[in-house]
């Protein structure tokens, strides 16, 4: 059995032993990740849900447990014998900003915890900016560009008319596959050298809208037709799908205005991890099932 010398003599060395981590937001696109990869690694892992009894589709050997961030408090006994923690920056029904870092990080320093991972929510926000000025622990951001995930929107237009309707359809963008920030981040929670460290994560390509078009289609085995929306179509199709006007100033924003650092490679995940940035053929390879007609049998 080591002793706790040995484990702090590892822990200099930059060597792993078996760690505890509580993922929150475990039921999301990162999230799920973030809990595959420490399984991978040979980590324990806790997933965090609202609801317990509803939580489905985890690896065998995942824990459940129930919290919820918006009442840390509810967060006391899931954080004993944890090392590391990783947080989102939303929380509640209507995922709103989180103002509850202080008291989320203040039991986490009871706890013992030494490392945390906290995933950028777009912006500023309360918890972020909590964690980014707590000295305790070991922190990294996560900051990942636009999803390779984010295609799935395009699937039942795909499915039901081989079409996707897009705006703006030569923005570039450096899209990330979203086991690549699930990557990052178990080695950020599990491993030296990464505190105190913001990282922009991002796939190792610079795709426009009709590559991605053209990688789902070679994937499935079918062709699909691109359609360009003007900004004034592109954005009656977005109140249909129910969104926000909020998140529609967004997505004009996003789109048709990428800021550089959505549209310019960074070698993040070849120098945490070791390995390239998984590819959006990848992606669409692993997903071309979803593109495809359903049987109706």
């Amino acid at each position: 059995m080591r002793t706790k010398g040995d484990r702090k003599a590892l822990y200099r060395r930059g060597m792993t032993e078996t760690q505890k981590i509580l993922v929150t937001g475990a039921t999301g696109t990162v999230g799920r990740q973030v809990v595959a990869e420490l399984l991978a690694r040979g980590h324990a892992v806790r997933a965090l849900t609202r609801d317990a009894a509803r939580a489905d589709g985890f690896p065998a050997g995942v824990e459940v447990v129930q919290g919820d961030l918006t009442d840390p408090d509810s967060l006391s006994h899931v954080l004993d014998g944890v090392t590391g923690l990783h947080l989102i920056t939303f929380g509640g029904p209507y995922f709103a900003p989180l103002e509850t870092g202080p008291r989320i990080l203040e039991l986490a320093h009871a706890a013992g915890v030494r490392r945390v991972t906290v995933l950028h929510g777009g912006g500023p926000t309360p918890l972020e900016d909590a964690v980014r000025a707590d000295d305790g622990v070991d922190w990294t951001v996560l900051m990942p560009v636009e999803f390779m995930a984010n295609a799935l929107e395009w699937a039942d237009s795909v499915v039901a008319s081989d079409e996707v309707r897009e705006p703006f359809v030569s923005r570039l963008s450096a899209m990330v596959h979203e086991a690549d920030i699930g990557a990052v981040a178990a080695v950020a929670l599990t491993e030296e050298g990464h505190g105190r460290q913001e990282y922009v994560i991002t796939g190792p390509e610079l795709l426009t809208v009709g590559d991605k078009v053209e990688t789902i289609a070679a994937a499935r085995g079918r062709d699909i037709t691109l359609l360009e929306l003007t900004e004034e179509q592109a954005v009656a199709q977005w109140r249909a799908a129910g969104h926000s006007e909020d998140v529609i100033g967004f997505l004009l924003e996003a789109y048709g205005n990428t800021p550089e650092v959505g549209r310019t490679v960074a070698d993040t995940v070849q120098k945490v991890t070791g390995r390239p940035a998984r590819t959006f053929a990848r992606w669409a390879a692993d997903h071309a099932d979803v593109f495809r007609a359903r049987s109706t049998a």
